[in-house]
């Protein structure tokens, strides 16, 4: 994480830069504690992200996300960060924002954020541009003046002229409005340096973290009112900070393949291994031949399949496989898919490992009346 910070903050963006922990990335309490030791701020979207935040120190707190209304009134404190969504959310959500005297932003939907699954479709999150004329005057009103635009595209963005042209186009947006912010949020979305595609292509084979910041640079100069850049990129500091150890459990083979059963896969641990191909490691490696190897989980669903590799012939039950870059989205995906919650160990500052949270049993889940 810290190297990962570092290849940020050596970029120039001509303003000043705060990077926000996306919560959602890792709500693990072990490392939202560590990030608050560094006296940077936390970034949440959900109840559950608040509470946890708030339990771990933070007190500047940016609220993001959408439904906002449904959670959000009965944590908020005076002061609180928090970007608006939807127009039924700003409605529903202003008495309190104007009581509390919230610092507030809008988040746009703008014409580069689209849905991964069909970039026919725009996403469902922000205002569209058509709305936030309306949106600002609503704050106004009640003498609450926008200081935040956000937008946030989505994971492993390819390019870094897009980031460019989202902003330009936000703040054309904002200007349309006569509305002009004095801070940027570009969100997250930069892929991590190791992750690839199932057709082996890396995701950041074209980010060049330079023209990320020159073209965000240049369009914070032609604008000439932003004093301040918030970055929310969780997956590209902490995709490398994580490992999934799993045991193999049994070895079958059938049809010319090799299958690989262990205690950890994909429904329970790694859903994001439908759409991105991790380099599997032995934590001690076998020697000889290698096969085409099937790993799979311990769940009874055959769509639980974390990789196809080569493996040594000589693996054996018991053996113990690592899933890299399982540091961001690990945990918020996590399930109890016929089985119960792993163990999770935390590196300490010292070099030191410690068990933050046990593994479950039977035992321990019942509910007791």
């Amino acid at each position: 994480m810290r190297r990962q910070l570092a290849l940020l903050e050596r970029l120039d963006f001509g303003v000043p830069v705060t990077h926000w922990l996306s919560c959602k990335t890792q709500p693990l309490p072990a490392l939202l504690e560590w990030w608050h030791r560094q006296n940077r701020p936390a970034e949440v979207v959900s109840e559950l992200e608040y509470r946890t935040a708030w339990a771990a120190g933070f007190r500047d707190i940016l609220v993001n996300g959408p439904a906002k209304q449904r959670w959000l009134p009965e944590v908020a404190v005076p002061g609180q960060r928090v970007h608006f969504d939807s127009l039924t959310e700003l409605r529903a959500l202003l008495p309190q924002a104007k009581r509390q005297q919230w610092r507030v932003g809008l988040r746009l939907c703008t014409s580069q954020e689209f849905d991964p699954g069909d970039p026919t479709l725009p996403t469902q999150f922000g205002f569209d541009p058509g709305e936030v004329p309306l949106a600002v005057k609503l704050l106004r009103k009640v003498g609450l003046e926008p200081q935040q635009v956000h937008f946030h595209l989505r994971t492993n963005v390819a390019e870094a002229g897009i980031y460019a042209a989202a902003a330009a186009e936000a703040l054309s947006i904002c200007a349309a409005a006569r509305w002009f912010p004095t801070i940027l949020d570009c969100g997250g979305g930069l892929p991590p340096s190791h992750t690839r595609s199932l057709d082996g292509s890396a995701y950041g084979a074209s980010m060049n973290l330079e023209s990320y910041a020159q073209g965000l640079r240049r369009v914070i100069r032609e604008a000439g009112h932003i004093r301040e850049l918030w970055l929310e990129n969780g997956r590209f500091v902490l995709a490398d900070s994580g490992l999934l150890a799993i045991r193999v459990l049994d070895i079958k083979e059938r049809r010319g393949v090799r299958q690989i059963l262990c205690d950890g896969g994909r429904t329970m641990n790694a859903l994001i291994s439908t759409w991105e191909n991790h380099a599997l490691e032995q934590l001690v490696p076998r020697r000889g031949v290698s096969l085409d190897s099937l790993v799979y989980g311990p769940t009874c669903m055959a769509f639980d399949r974390l990789a196809r590799t080569t493996l040594p012939q000589s693996l054996k039950p018991g053996d113990v496989l690592l899933w890299m870059d399982a540091g961001a989205y690990h945990l918020p995906w996590e399930t109890r898919f016929s089985h119960f919650l792993a163990e999770i160990w935390w590196e300490r500052d010292s070099g030191t490992l410690a068990c933050v949270r046990d593994a479950e049993h039977y035992a321990a889940s019942r509910r007791v009346k």
